[in-house]
C-alpha cells in the first residue's frame, strides 16, 4: 500500500520526560520523513531516543511538541481508540517480544490482526506468507511449541499478511541466532520492495545494512544519515559517535 505523501513524517518533534527541574529530552526537534517502500535502521547509542522515536512515530507515545504525521493522518488530538484502529488497519509490529496469542496457532496468530479488524482474511495469502517464512509445516502448532526464532517468523507472517503501509520494529534480531536473524531481515527486506515503508531500531551493523538508509541518533537528536550502508560504514559511524559521546561526557 502506498499514500502519495510518505506514510510516516515527523517535524519538529520534542519529547521530554520527569517534571521541569528533573526533565529528561528524549527527542529534541526530529524531522524525518520516512517514504512509502523504504526501509530505514535508526541507530545510536544507548538513550539516545531510538525507541521514544518510534513510539512517536507509531502513536504509541505523545510528544511533548512537534507534530507526527502517520499514513497521512495528523496523530495530535487522536483518541487511543482512534489511534488503535489507525494503527489496527494501517500498522504492524515486529519487536523482540514477539507478541503472540499462546492459545492460537500459527494460522491463527497470522490471522488475527485481520480479524480483529472485521475482514475476511485472505486463506491463500496467509498460506503462502507462512511458507514464506518456512512455516508452513508448523502452522498447526501454537508459540509455546515453536522456537524463539519460528516464533519471530509467525510475528513476520502476521506483518506480511495484513499488508499495511507501515511496519515498525523494535530491535527485531536482537534475540535471535545469526542465521535466523538473517532470514528475518530479508524478510523485512521483502517487505520494503513491496511498497511497506520499514522502520527498523538496531544496534546491529549488520542488521542496518539490510536498510537503505540509517538514522544516528545522539541525545535525542539526528546528527547524521547514511545511504546505501554497509556493515564496515556503520560500525566505523558507530565508534565515531562513542568517542564523541565520551569525551563530550568528560568535558561536562
Amino acid at each position: 500500500m502506498k499514500t502519495l505523501e510518505a506514510p510516516v513524517r515527523l517535524d519538529s518533534v520534542h519529547k521530554t520526560y520527569g517534571s521541569r527541574e528533573n526533565a529528561v529530552a528524549a527527542l529534541r526537534g526530529v524531522t524525518i520523513d520516512f517514504p512509502a517502500g523504504s526501509f530505514t535502521a535508526v541507530m545510536g547509542p544507548s538513550g539516545s531516543g531510538k525507541s521514544t522515536l518510534l513510539h512517536c512515530a507509531a502513536g504509541l507515545d505523545e510528544p511533548t511538541s512537534g507534530t507526527v504525521t502517520l499514513v497521512g493522518t495528523p496523530l495530535a488530538g487522536k483518541s487511543e481508540t482512534e489511534l488503535t484502529e489507525l494503527r489496527r488497519d494501517h500498522v504492524a509490529f515486529v519487536f523482540q517480544s514477539f507478541n503472540l496469542m499462546p492459545a492460537l496457532n500459527v494460522e491463527q496468530n497470522v490471522m488475527l490482526p485481520a480479524l480483529l479488524a472485521g475482514r475476511t482474511p485472505d486463506a491463500a495469502w496467509v498460506a503462502q506468507v507462512i511458507d514464506r517464512v518456512g512455516l508452513s509445516q508448523r502452522v498447526k502448532h501454537r508459540p509455546g511449541e515453536l522456537s524463539g526464532g519460528q516464533q519471530q517468523r509467525v510475528a513476520i507472517a502476521r506483518a506480511l499478511a495484513g499488508k499495511p503501509a507501515v511496519t515498525f520494529a523494535d530491535e527485531p534480531t536482537g534475540a535471535l541466532d545469526t542465521e535466523t536473524a538473517l532470514e528475518v531481515l530479508s524478510l523485512l527486506r521483502e517487505l520494503a520492495n513491496s511498497g511497506q515503508t520499514i522502520v527498523m531500531v538496531t544496534h546491529d551493523p549488520v542488521a542496518a545494512s539490510f536498510a537503505d538508509n540509517v538514522l544516528f541518533l545522539v541525545d535525542g537528536s539526528i546528527v547524521t544519515q547514511m545511504a546505501g550502508p554497509t556493515v564496515e560504514q556503520v560500525a566505523a559511524r558507530l565508534a565515531q559517535l562513542g568517542a564523541q559521546a565520551k569525551q563530550a561526557r568528560r568535558q561536562r
